[in-house]
């Protein structure tokens, strides 16, 4: 599937095998794993995995995450979008619609985040009316945890994430 959307700042289009480097550069930055459980990638092979586990998100579910460009720049920043997550259970739920982001930090704090999250949300809403909206961030990650709320999730509880070993706050969304 092909996607082009197009904010004040921003491109998001779909992942392509040739981000490969790009999102090894962003998942292997210790940086930004800090509130992902401190676990960055160490090898090319495991960017590539990722992006073919996208791709198929795209194929079955009509939605995946986006390559989220800077237009003024024409950098690949990281990704933000949708996900359908349908292998682990989370919070009691299994097979809900997740947004999410995740850029280098030399973009954190421009309002990517939130720029790049009411695109996905109003995509999301645009084409699967009816369907519950979540968002998942590590409690003590206070950033993303606003950007869910200001895109208008709503905060419904917090829960032990014992893989990980981290406190996570559970967000969701319906129209």
């Amino acid at each position: 599937m092909e996607y082009h959307i197009e904010t004040e700042h921003l491109i998001l289009r779909e992942i392509r095998i040739e981000d490969t480097g790009d999102l090894y550069r962003l998942d292997s930055n210790p940086v930004v794993h800090k509130y992902l459980g401190n676990k960055p990638i160490s090898c090319m092979g495991k960017a590539r995995h990722y992006i073919d586990y996208i791709i198929m998100q795209y194929e079955k579910y009509g939605i995946g995450r986006w390559a989220t460009i800077e237009k003024s720049s024409g950098d690949f920043i990281g990704w933000s979008g949708l996900k359908m997550n349908f292998e682990e259970e989370m919070n009691g739920h299994i097979n809900y619609y997740d947004i999410g982001y995740r850029f280098m930090p030399e973009y954190w704090g421009k309002g990517y985040a939130t720029e790049s999250s009411i695109a996905a949300k109003d995509y999301f809403f645009g084409h699967f009316p009816g369907h519950k909206l979540c968002g998942l961030a590590e409690i003590g990650n206070g950033a993303s945890c606003r950007v869910l709320e200001k895109i208008g999730l709503e905060r419904k509880d917090d829960f032990y994430y014992e893989k990980e070993d981290v406190d996570i706050a559970w967000f969701e969304l319906e129209k």
